[in-house]
């Protein structure tokens, strides 16, 4: 199929640089006390950011100009070195281990996080088997059964270190594109209860996750313990009130909401900047989302159009989630705010993300 290149969505390029900004700003305000006391540093964590921002924004206007089908035509050499990274990173000594999960391989002085690699290379390879077999998918045998038996697999390999966060992430990313595909709803039905007694095994065999339930449903039951960071993160948002407290003053940063420039910076942002910063934020990213679908539906090719689809959708469940449990609507996970908190691998493969959408929506028709 021949396609026509043309300029890339400028929309999408300052909506994102946008969000990369605000993020870069929360993250030296949301760090810089826990920076100074832990590294004698106040800018350590700024630095860091603003280095893999610089890395990503780079990586993303050149792989905007690097041919979507790119991603076809390695997608099987991309989904097995991730397979082959997630092995190595439960490996002792090799696999490092934070807050309980061996999820970071050590490189230098930092680190990367396998399973977010995987998320980027099971979209690739799921948008092509997709577009390959479409009209199978209808099918629970032939289409559905093989689509997911290897997305499952990743979040078998995901588990085992383990972290829910992510696994929940890439498979609700592949249910969306093969549902996007055509899949029949009866089959999802029968999938949901199978996956949801699963879900309850997952959350019955580790204590832990018993008490992020429990602490959702009442986190003043266990106020120092398992509901310790809701708590704080509701008492950063509400003070926010409609303008903020300013940027630069907020209170909870002070060792009250551990680490906050992480999974807890959008409670940071609300708390300094308020209800009018908050909601900025959140309608900077139905705006990327909104490119996004656009770009999907006008892609050349069905292999186009997965591939949107499946960066679109993570970026979208990434966001409602971490936003969720921010503001207590949901339990606690790892799940990172795209653009905005603080983690490197995170960071670099949103834009790297973004850089691949930005190439489909050059030969996009919309």
């Amino acid at each position: 199929m021949s396609k026509k290149r043309s300029t890339p969505d400028i929309i999408l390029i300052l909506t994102t640089l946008t969000l990369l900004a605000v993020g870069l700003i929360m993250v030296y305000s949301a760090s810089a006390v826990w920076a100074d006391y832990k590294f004698q540093d106040t800018f350590f964590f700024a630095k860091r950011q603003l280095l893999f921002a610089g890395l990503g924004v780079l990586a993303m206007f050149f792989i905007m100009n690097v041919d979507y089908w790119t991603w076809r035509t390695w997608a099987k050499l991309l989904i097995l070195a991730c397979f082959f990274l997630l092995v190595i990173v439960l490996i002792p000594g090799i696999g490092m281990e934070r807050n309980g999960s061996r999820s970071w391989i050590g490189v230098g002085a930092f680190s990367i996080q396998p399973s977010e690699f995987m998320k980027i290379a099971m979209i690739a390879f799921l948008a092509r088997y997709l577009s390959e077999n479409q009209k199978k998918i209808t099918s629970f045998r032939k289409g559905l059964v093989p689509s997911l038996s290897l997305v499952f697999l990743a979040f078998g390999m995901i588990m085992l270190q383990p972290d829910l966060g992510t696994g929940t992430v890439m498979v609700g990313t592949c249910i969306v594109m093969i549902y996007v595909a055509g899949a029949r709803i009866s089959h999802f039905v029968g999938l949901g209860l199978v996956g949801l007694g699963g879900f309850v095994l997952l959350i019955l065999s580790a204590p832990y996750r018993i008490k992020r339930i429990t602490s959702f449903l009442n986190p003043w039951e266990d106020p120092l313990g398992s509901g310790f960071q809701i708590i704080q993160s509701l008492y950063a948002i509400g003070p926010g009130g409609l303008l903020g407290l300013g940027l630069g003053q907020s209170r909870q940063k002070f060792f009250y909401l551990p680490e906050p420039q992480t999974d807890f910076i959008f409670a940071i942002l609300a708390e300094e900047l308020g209800f009018i910063g908050g909601s900025f934020v959140v309608l900077l990213f139905a705006l990327l989302l909104w490119r996004g679908v656009r770009i999907a539906l006008g892609a050349p090719d069905l292999y186009g159009s997965f591939l949107a689809i499946g960066i679109i959708a993570m970026i979208a469940i990434q966001v409602f989630i971490n936003v969720g449990v921010v503001t207590g609507l949901m339990p606690v996970t790892g799940i990172t705010l795209p653009f905005l908190s603080y983690g490197g691998s995170s960071l670099t493969l949103m834009l790297v993300a973004v850089g691949i959408l930005l190439n489909i929506s050059r030969y996009a028709k919309y």
